[in-house]
C-alpha cells in the first residue's frame, strides 16, 4: 500500500533538514531558498513497539516493519500560485500526494535567513502557505466549472448538476480563505471532491520546528503555542519538533537514542510521532503476520474485511480467499503465547465479512497456489 506525505513549508524552516532525518539521507539542506528543488523522496520504517514486542514472543527469522513514504517539496514563497519561485512545480508536487506536513519555524536564530525579511510569526507563515494552497484550488476550480457547466445545464444530467454544485460551493468557501476540506458538502458533492484532487482537501499536519531548549516543554515557547493554537483552530493537529536534535538523534545508536529520550520522559521521537500522526488522518491501521520464519507488519486501510486485508499480503490470497484465523495482539500480550490463546478460546476462524482491526494477527487460508 503506497501512501505518501509531503513535507512543505516557507524556505528556511527547516524542512530539508528534518527529512534528513527522516531518512538519514543527505538532501542538500543550505541556508538559502530553493535548496531543495527536486521532490525528495524516502521510505522510512515506521517504529511500532508492538513489533518487537512479537519478536520477542516468536523469535522469528525475518522482521519486516510497516514504511511510510516521505516526500520533501521545494520551500515555497507568495505568488507561488502564479508562478512564483518554483510555484507550478511546487504545486503540482503537492497534488501526488495523500497528506500534508506543513514544518513551520517556531524559533529564533540570527544566522538563519528569513527570506521575507519579517520576524519569527508562525501563524503568518502557516496562512502565506495556505493562502496560496487555497488560490491554486480556485484556479483548478473555475477551470474545472468552465469546462462543464454549460453542458451540465443544457443537459440537466444529475451527475453534472451535482459538480456543478460542487464546484460553486468550493469556490465560494475557497475565495472566502477556507480549505476544500472545511466547505460543506453533501455526501454525492463529497465524493466527487476526490476526483478534483484539491489540495486544500487533503489532512495536514502542523509541524512546529523548535529550538533544543523547546524540546522538553514546548507549550513554553510562545511560537509554537500560537501554531498550536491555529492548528486546532483549523481541526488540524500540531506536533513540536526540533529538526536539528531529530537530525543528530538518526545518526546515533538505538541506545544513546533511547536514553536521551527518557531524559525527556517519552519513547518517541518527534519523527515517529510525526508518522503515527500521518497515519492516524490518513485512516491507516496495523495488522500483522507472525510466526517463527517471519513476523511482518501491514498496513492497511480502517474498515477493510479479512480478504481486503490478505490482498494486501498477495492480490491472489484475497481472489482465492476461504477464511483467516485470527486473534489480538493484546490478548497475545495478555496469555503470554498462541497456545495459551487458543486454550483462554480468544483464537477465531472469521470469514469475509470480518471486520480487521488494528493488532490483529492474521493467518490466511487460500486456495491459491503457492508459485
Amino acid at each position: 500500500m503506497s501512501l505518501t506525505t509531503g513535507i512543505v513549508g516557507l524556505p528556511n524552516v527547516g524542512k530539508s533538514t528534518l527529512f534528513n532525518a527522516i531518512t538519514n539521507g543527505d538532501v542538500l539542506a543550505e541556508n538559502y531558498p530553493f535548496a531543495t528543488i527536486d521532490p525528495n523522496t524516502g521510505v522510512v520504517e515506521v517504529n511500532d513497539p508492538r513489533v518487537d514486542d512479537l519478536v520477542k514472543i516468536f523469535n522469528p527469522k525475518k522482521t519486516v516493519r510497516a514504511t511510510f513514504e516521505f516526500t520533501d517539496i521545494a520551500g515555497l514563497v507568495k505568488g507561488a500560485s502564479k508562478g512564483e519561485g518554483l510555484g507550478n512545480q511546487f504545486l503540482g508536487n503537492i497534488r501526488n500526494t495523500d497528506a500534508i506536513i506543513h514544518v513551520v519555524r517556531c524559533f529564533e536564530n540570527s544566522e538563519i535567513i528569513s527570506y521575507n525579511g519579517r520576524p519569527v510569526d508562525p501563524v503568518s507563515d502557516a496562512m502565506e502557505i495556505n493562502l496560496e494552497l487555497i488560490l491554486s484550488d480556485i484556479d483548478v476550480c473555475k477551470k474545472r466549472l468552465e469546462k462543464v457547466e454549460r453542458k451540465a445545464l443544457t443537459t440537466k444530467d444529475k451527475a453534472g448538476l451535482t459538480e456543478v454544485s460542487a464546484l460553486h460551493k468550493l469556490i465560494d468557501g475557497l475565495q472566502n480563505e477556507k480549505m476544500a476540506s472545511d466547505v460543506e458538502l453533501s455526501l454525492d458533492e463529497k465524493e466527487l471532491l476526490k476526483e478534483f484532487n484539491l489540495i486544500t482537501a487533503k489532512p495536514m499536519i502542523y509541524v512546529g520546528n523548535v529550538n533544543e531548549e523547546s524540546y522538553a516543554d514546548p507549550m513554553a515557547n510562545p511560537y509554537y503555542k500560537a501554531l498550536s493554537e491555529f492548528a486546532k483552530e483549523h481541526n488540524s493537529e500540531c506536533i513540536p519538533v526540533s529538526a536539528l536534535i531529530e537530525e543528530e538523534l538518526s545518526k546515533v545508536s538505538v541506545e544513546d537514542r533511547n536514553a536521551y529520550l527518557e531524559s525527556l520522559g517519552t519513547t518517541q521521537t518527534g519523527l515517529d510521532k510525526i508518522t503515527m500522526a500521518a497515519y492516524h488522518i490518513l485512516g491507516l491501521r496495523t495488522f500483522f503476520t507472525a510466526g517463527e520464519d517471519e513476523v511482518r507488519a501491514w498496513t492497511y486501510h480502517d474498515g477493510m474485511t479479512a480478504p481486503e486485508c490478505a490482498g494486501v499480503i498477495h492480490t491472489d490470497f484475497q481472489k482465492f480467499f476461504l477464511k483467516a484465523e485470527v486473534y489480538s495482539y493484546d490478548d497475545l500480550m495478555k496469555y503470554g503465547s498462541e497456545l495459551s490463546v487458543r486454550e483462554a478460546g480468544k483464537y477465531m476462524t472469521v470469514g469475509k465479512d470480518y471486520l480487521v482491526k488494528d493488532g490483529d494477527i492474521l493467518f490466511i487460508r487460500s486456495a491459491a497456489k503457492k508459485k
